[in-house]
């Protein structure tokens, strides 16, 4: 399976929960489940490659001028993350299905799960560095639906929106580190930026680069200043903490600073900021959990401090250090998963997460009370669990540390995390059995208990059989993180020589003598004033809150007139400051001369382009005027030899001129004069010295050749031999820039559908919808609304002009056509049909739904965009080939007449729901409309009774 297909997995998996939700609940889970498990599959192919030392890689290319392509990498330190990823994620999906109430929207949830894990798997198998910021910033977005997902919890809104601008402005302040690494190294690539370690560490900009990459990873794993988001990030679901903040999220950057170790380690400055902010988070964090009353909140403090052990570990900058970081990432996700999910079974129990309110829980709940037991002596670090392995070993490296110090608050952390370990476990499910427990709790069903069970077992066996259940995948990542082969060695018993037993001996001991004398130590520390990351965070982004409320409400004060004056009068400045600070060459091109024909043409097009600024108040008068503008260019463009553009602007003319005409109907026939005559001068002084400015360098342009090739020239010598048609402009539009074009109808799509809720809004009740109800048309009505003569020619006129779209659309590739002009002209014949014959009796008529003639043709538009990748080429690289077929001659076959499709099912469709909606709202305004066939016959019957 495709690098790029396991990336793009949970993205599109993203898209079923949504619709399988109606179906049920089990079934949008599993679902859900075998997507992630498919991803799961498809990494475990590629795992015994990756275990014997190969890099994989998939490659596209996507903008190469620029650096970025979409680029996959898979190593070692990517199957340890995105096995991580999946396999925790595929297990939290299974535990979220029994977690959730039914009152939860289950598809919601989903949705968003998928679309982080889908970030995160992303991140880490990224071998673009731009590709990388752009799924870093897709996890700040996706954790924020999450960490939100309860809405009408106002501590939950919070902790999404302080946990989005924390790690969002860390990832702003790393997007500028990558770029610094991406200039030095020469690409964008990480396989080339990881072996350009030694031009990287000998740059000026070397420090700078560090510190930036170093704010977002430090501000993304909550390592301090930053790490106060991550315990509000807990008023989310259970599932999302065990999911995010345990094994994915936080560890994002975790796994930065490991894929950068090779090349910006191994320097003073990186061993002191990176070493230092880790042992500080560590040992801080620890002390911060073990007061704690919440198990939510015990349990996130003790995350950061985990975390900061890790970090500390790449900060030392040594392989061994480095593998032992790799070792307890494994270890941490299996307990501190486990042991979210037990604190949400108990949760979902007890109704409460106060430890003070628990207790003698393990004569209720034995299997949780076994699974929290033996995830919770992990963390703390007892044999012969997994975490005691790491632990060891992390005391170990500490010992060996250049300064004495940092072995000492090694030990100090390592003393608190066995202390609120035992605290987790002793004072939950230990001690007698309460009658008090806000709801009577007991053992749930496996749906909630198997997936923390399977990784309470992972913990077991990895800590009995280290070297078989864990190191091979250790090696696996150690090696791609120190760039060379590692034998991690792992044991219980390192003798009586190694400073770890006894460090660890040390550890044990006062976190005993901390958990004894918590009582009194919890009343010392209530009494002692503290800062608080929060009071911090709020009281800085005050100010900033402040000064935004004011700016905002000084210049957004909703004037468009202010809005443009202002756009208007910088970009007028700043042209003028380019122009006259430049240097300017005379033009070298003679003036063309000027047809007669053309001044006419020309004088015309300002006469009425004049008109419409002085007479804009008549709105049915500027509507003519901008129709003759608009016939004026079609013209100019038939003229300049732009049949394509010609024909577009004459259609899109027709078909808006008809829109806004029923639109203008529901308004008044002129608008109010809301400006002085000295603020008139004022906007068309500077509306004049823009379209000077404008002018001028149009003038500009045409008097001085190009000194290098145009992208016009590629164009017109590739249209035929690349794209296969004759048509530069419509080749142009559904290859060369077939993006552009699927940008644009997707646009336009979306127009279209704001104008229908515009009208839904509108159609509801309320001031606008009784002012619609009261609207009466002081238009005296000129007879016939639906005039016999009309009726006929229109009915006439719609097999032929059904049948010319049809040809305009077929000839598009090879002469002027396409599928943009094509929709417009069906659209123009179908409307004519509801002008002539009515709304009731052509809607009567309609068999097919405009909006799914929009989403069917951004579908079809986009199916044909991805249908290129599977033959190994970019997104929306079209084919073609010619085909003969008895008795016809030899014909050309082009994948870009699929595209072309999906522009005029578009097109058709935004314009005739534009149309539908403005009906709509005629009808609701009181006008009546026929509903039966209007012929002859019919109206002599009426006539005649």
């Amino acid at each position: 399976m495709s690098l790029a297909l396991i990336a793009a997995l949970p993205f599109l998996g993203a898209l079923l929960p949504g619709l399988l939700i109606r179906v049920s609940r089990t079934a949008c889970a599993t679902v859900t489940g075998s997507v992630t498990l498919l991803a799961l599959i498809g990494l475990g192919l590629h795992a015994p490659a990756v275990l014997r030392g190969e890099v994989l890689t998939t490659r596209f290319e996507w903008l190469p001028q620029l650096g970025l392509n979409a680029t996959f990498m898979l190593d070692g330190l990517g199957l340890l993350f995105a096995g991580l990823i999946l396999g925790i994620g595929l297990l939290i999906i299974l535990y979220a299905r029994f977690y959730l109430s039914d009152r939860d929207p289950m598809g919601q949830f989903y949705t968003y799960l998928m679309l982080f894990q889908g970030a995160m798997v992303g991140i880490v198998l990224s071998d673009n560095i731009l590709l990388l910021l752009v799924f870093w910033e897709l996890t700040s977005l996706s954790s924020f639906l999450l960490i939100g997902y309860w809405k009408h919890l106002p501590e939950g809104r919070q902790g999404a929106r302080m946990a989005l601008a924390v790690t969002g402005g860390g990832g702003l302040a790393m997007i500028a580190g990558m770029l610094i690494l991406g200039q030095i190294a020469g690409s964008y690539d990480l396989s080339v930026i990881l072996q350009a370690g030694d031009a990287i560490r000998a740059s000026d900009w070397y420090l700078t680069a560090l510190v930036l990459i170093l704010l977002g990873a430090f501000a993304k794993s909550a390592q301090f200043p930053f790490h106060f988001w991550l315990p509000h990030a807990m008023a989310a679901p259970t599932p999302v903490s065990a999911y995010l903040h345990s094994a994915t999220m936080v560890k994002a950057g975790i796994f930065l600073m490991a894929r950068m170790w090779p090349v910006l380690s191994g320097t003073p400055e990186w061993f002191w900021i990176v070493s230092l902010t880790g042992l500080f988070t560590m040992v801080m964090a620890a002390k911060i959990a073990f007061y704690q009353t919440d198990l939510k909140a015990l349990l996130a403090f003790s995350t950061v401090s985990h975390l900061g052990l890790i970090t500390m570990l790449l900060g030392f900058g040594t392989k061994a250090a480095a593998t032992v970081a790799m070792f307890h990432i494994v270890n941490h996700a299996t307990f501190k998963a486990a042991l979210f999910m037990s604190a949400g079974i108990v949760d979902h129990e007890t109704h409460t997460r106060d430890i003070r309110r628990l207790g003698g829980l393990r004569h209720l709940m034995p299997l949780t009370f076994t699974i929290a037991a033996i995830t919770g002596l992990s963390m703390a670090g007892i044999p012969p669990f997994n975490g005691f392995l790491s632990k060891e070993m992390m005391l170990e490296e500490a010992a060996h540390a250049p300064h004495w110090m940092i072995p000492a608050l090694v030990c100090i952390g390592a003393a608190l995390s066995v202390a609120y370990s035992f605290r987790l476990v002793a004072q939950t499910f230990l001690g007698p059995q309460r009658d008090d427990y806000p709801h009577h709790p007991h053992d749930p069903g496996i749906g909630l208990w198997g997936a923390p069970a399977l990784l309470a077992v992972l913990v077991v066996l990895i800590g009995l059989m280290p070297m078989t259940m864990a190191t091979w995948l250790v090696d696996a990542a150690a090696g791609a993180v120190t760039g060379g082969p590692v034998q991690v060695k792992i044991a219980h018993w390192h003798g009586l020589g190694s400073p770890a037993l006894w460090m660890s001996i040390g550890a044990v001991g006062g976190g005993l003598l901390l958990l004894g004398l918590h009582g009194p130590l919890d009343a010392i520390w209530r009494r002692m004033p503290r800062p608080e990351g929060k009071r911090i965070f709020d009281a800085l982004i005050e100010p900033f809150a402040r000064l935004s409320a004011a700016l905002t409400g000084a210049v957004h004060d909703g004037a468009m007139g202010r809005y443009l004056w202002i756009g208007g009068a910088t970009m007028l400045g700043v042209g003028a400051y380019a122009f006259f600070t430049g240097g300017h060459a005379p033009g070298t091109l003679p003036l063309t001369p000027v047809d007669p024909i053309a001044a006419a043409g020309w004088l015309a097009l300002m006469v009425a382009s004049a008109g419409v600024g002085v007479l804009h108040h008549q709105r049915l008068l500027t509507l003519v005027l901008i129709g003759v503008i608009g016939l004026i260019v079609s013209v100019a463009f038939a003229y300049l030899s732009a049949p394509d553009l010609a024909l577009t602007q004459i259609s899109v003319e027709v078909a808006t001129v008809i829109l806004m005409l029923l639109a203008l109907n529901f308004l008044p026939k002129t608008t109010p004069r809301e400006s002085g005559h000295l603020r008139r001068g004022r906007d068309a002084a500077l509306a004049g010295l823009i379209g000077l400015g404008v002018g001028g360098l149009a003038y500009m342009l045409m008097m001085r050749g190009f000194a290098f090739p145009t992208i016009a020239d590629y164009h017109m010598a590739n249209s035929k031999a690349l794209g296969g048609g004759t048509n530069v402009v419509n080749v142009i539009l559904v290859d060369f820039r077939g993006y552009d074009t699927f940008g644009e109808i997707t646009v336009l799509g979306i127009a279209a559908t704001l104008i229908f809720a515009l009208t839904e809004a509108l159609l509801r009740p309320g001031p606008a919808n009784d002012r619609l109800r009261n609207w009466r048309n002081d238009t005296p009505d000129a007879g016939d609304r639906h005039p016999l003569m009309m009726v006929v020619a229109t009915r006439m006129m719609l097999p032929i002009a059904l049948m010319v779209g049809i040809y305009i659309f077929l000839r598009g590739h090879n002469v002027p056509g396409g599928g943009f002009i094509a929709g417009l002209v069906v659209s123009i014949a179908l409307v004519m049909q509801y002008m002539a014959s009515g709304f009731g009796w052509t809607a009567a008529r309609q068999k097919i739904d405009y909006h799914g003639l929009i989403g069917a043709g951004v579908l079809i538009a986009a199916a044909t965009g991805i249908g290129s990748w599977f033959a190994g080429r970019p997104f929306m690289t079209s084919t073609f080939g010619y085909v003969e077929i008895w008795p016809l001659e030899k014909f050309e076959l082009a994948t870009a007449a699929l595209f072309d499709l999906g522009v005029f099912l578009t097109v058709l469709g935004a314009v005739m729901l534009a149309l539908s909606s403005l009906t709509r709202i005629a009808i609701r305004a009181g006008q009546t409309v026929n509903t039966e066939a209007y012929d002859m016959q019919d109206k002599f019957d009426r006539e005649t009774h």
